[in-house]
């Protein structure tokens, strides 16, 4: 763990204000205090880091990451680039009317309408406050190359190593504005004061397996999705649906959880962990072609107007259409080429990922590359405003674990201005709010509930073993809530995913709690059943085919623009019930096309 000096520094409460909650499983937690606490240091949580501390610098706020600060995550693996209207050719409306079609008119209007037009501000920011280099066109303006899905070149990119550059950056003003960071650190759970208002986290020190309670006047969640529940997926090893889980535990609201999108061109490489690593957009975009182990161009047969460069959940789609009938190579795949560019040319404009062809034995700039759809990104995730306020007061959610902004189906190049655009608005919302409220004492019989949840594997003598399970919950959810889904397989799929989560329940793990794999990914596991069952409760509801949601038995989308609004239920544990409502989509910008006399109207 490390901790920043300065302005930044959290002080330990006093032993008059400590939380009597220690028991035989754990010793007294270490109490900590800030006024804002980060749970998360991708691109969404250093951008609100910035923001709080360029509006406020004599706040206190800390970083809480489950990795290295700014250097685990998904932000860091963003190849493409950042989808922002920059050419005078280019428009917001355009930007914004390409972000709805992408989301087939799901989304909520007012997060996107915010995201188009936040994305040019942000990139500048990015560049002259951040001190980012992006590509350059000869005549000195930023390059913008196409991406799928968009009717402009739009994408601001550094080569395919886009996200390394922002993250790398961002990191950089961590060492100027000293932000405490304590790294290697998971955050357990949300806690409230004994009157139900919101007083700061849980947590634990992953090294020692010491339990931390932060105390915080404002707590922001940007902790990323939960992609990693599938058996082919592209995120960061971390990234289990933490952040969204303990939102859920919470009590609050969530949308769209049957959007999980699957990119079509995720790498194959046996057992590897490599297998599922994304090969960016941009070879589309640049005229890569996608063939069967028959040497089909299958495109053609899909979307032969736009072929590869259609969008992502269509492009998906076609490739798991062709590997379940039969065409596709013997591993289970597809085949990307791009190399008719030419090695050099290749070599020059995608140098990210020929290396990293070429560490599994393929070369992306002499031949074609074997890919298979694999599990991206969450559209899905908590209710927020285009302030990221939720309806907890004091809690901000930025980033992939709110929901609304892209409905069904995101745009390649719209994720990473996402986080950045999100986590800027939830660092200005946590600097105005911070001072008007207290810094509250957490109600000590919630925090040695969340703490007895957390350490109960370590004492259980016997019970199911965590690896084993997390290898079950990615074939299942492949398997019944994958690429193309129907009424049968989901049914089956909420079946055993019960039955699992009374299992995760039970899980046992030798001690001690210092580095203990085991008990890591006990917890993992737990935060991915949560976020596992949401998803296929609501995939059961959604019976037609929208975006990234595919239902074999279902293969035309409705005629209402509906999404489905769920929250914890009555229960306890992993099994508990799931509440939802049924909302309609609000048209607060434009009306889509096929809804009457209004079609296509600004409001």
């Amino acid at each position: 763990m490390s901790e920043g000096t300065g302005s930044g520094a959290i002080d330990p409460k006093t032993t008059e204000e400590a939380i009597e909650v220690k028991t035989a499983l754990w010793e007294e937690p270490a109490e900590l205090s800030t006024d804002i606490a980060v749970v998360g240091s991708g691109g969404a949580g250093l951008m609100c880091v910035l923001h709080a501390l360029g509006a406020r610098p004599d706040l206190h706020v800390t970083v809480v990451s489950k990795g290295a600060v700014g250097r685990s995550g998904c932000t860091r693996m963003v190849q493409g680039g950042y989808n922002a209207v920059l050419d005078p050719n280019d428009s917001v409306d355009l930007h914004f009317s390409d972000t709805l079609a992408g989301g087939k008119y799901l989304n909520d209007q007012s997060l996107a309408w915010t995201l188009v037009n936040d994305a040019p501000r942000v990139i500048n920011e990015l560049e002259t406050r951040v001190g980012c280099f992006f590509d350059r066109r000869e005549d000195g303006r930023i390059h913008q190359k196409a991406f799928a899905g968009q009717a402009f070149d739009r994408t601001v990119h550094r080569g395919d190593l886009t996200g390394i550059e922002i993250m790398g950056r961002l990191r950089d003003q961590m060492f100027r504005l000293e932000p405490v960071e304590l790294e290697d650190v998971r955050a357990l759970d949300l806690v409230h004061d004994p009157n139900g208002r919101l007083a700061g986290l849980t947590a634990i020190e992953m090294r020692t397996g010491r339990p931390l309670v932060l105390r915080a006047r404002v707590v922001v969640i940007a902790t990323g999705g939960s992609a990693t529940m599938y058996r082919v997926s592209a995120p960061a090893r971390e990234k289990t649906g933490d952040g969204m889980a303990m939102c859920w535990r919470a009590g609050l609201s969530f949308r769209d959880m049957e959007m999980l999108q699957f990119h079509p061109t995720g790498l194959l490489a046996g057992e590897a962990r490599m297998t599922g690593a994304v090969l960016e957009e941009g070879l589309r975009g640049a005229g890569a072609i996608l063939r069967n182990a028959n040497g089909e161009r299958y495109m053609k047969r899909y979307d032969p107007e736009r072929l590869e460069r259609s969008t992502r959940d269509v492009v998906a789609r076609a490739g798991y259409t062709e590997i379940i009938e039969g065409r596709g190579t013997p591993d289970g795949g597809v085949l990307i080429d791009i190399s008719h560019l030419g090695v050099e040319e290749v070599e020059r404009r995608f140098p990210g990922m020929v290396a990293r062809t070429r560490q599994i034995g393929q070369d992306l700039a002499r031949a074609p590359v074997r890919v298979s759809p694999t599990a991206h990104f969450h559209m899905g995730g908590v209710l927020i405003d285009r302030d990221c306020r939720t309806s907890m007061d004091g809690l901000l959610v930025a980033g992939e674990d709110a929901g609304g902004t892209h409905g069904a189906n995101r745009l390649g190049g719209n994720g990473v201005a996402e986080s950045t655009v999100f986590g800027a608005r939830a660092g200005d919302t946590a600097a105005a709010i911070a001072s008007d409220r207290p810094l509250l004492v957490p109600d000590a019989a919630e925090v040695r509930a969340s703490f007895e949840r957390a350490y109960a594997p370590l004492a259980r003598e016997s019970g199911p073993w965590p690896f084993e399970l997390t290898t079950r919950l990615k074939d299942l959810m492949w398997r019944c809530v994958g690429v193309v889904r129907d009424a049968d397989g989901l049914a089956e799929g909420a079946k055993d995913l019960d039955a699992l989560a009374e299992e995760v329940d039970r899980i046992a793990v030798p001690g001690p709690s210092a580095v203990n794999f085991a008990w890591q990914e006990s917890m993992d596991l737990a935060n991915q059943v949560t976020v596992a069952r949401a998803i296929a409760h609501a995939a059961a509801w959604r019976t037609e085919t929208r975006g990234a949601h595919a239902r074999a038995d279902y293969p035309e989308s409705g005629s209402q623009l509906r999404y489905l609004v769920q929250r914890h239920g009555s229960g306890a544990g992993l099994t508990a019930s799931i509440d939802s409502e049924v909302r309609d989509v609000e048209f607060t910008h434009v009306v889509p096309p096929g809804y009457g006399d209004a079609e296509g109207e600004r409001r």
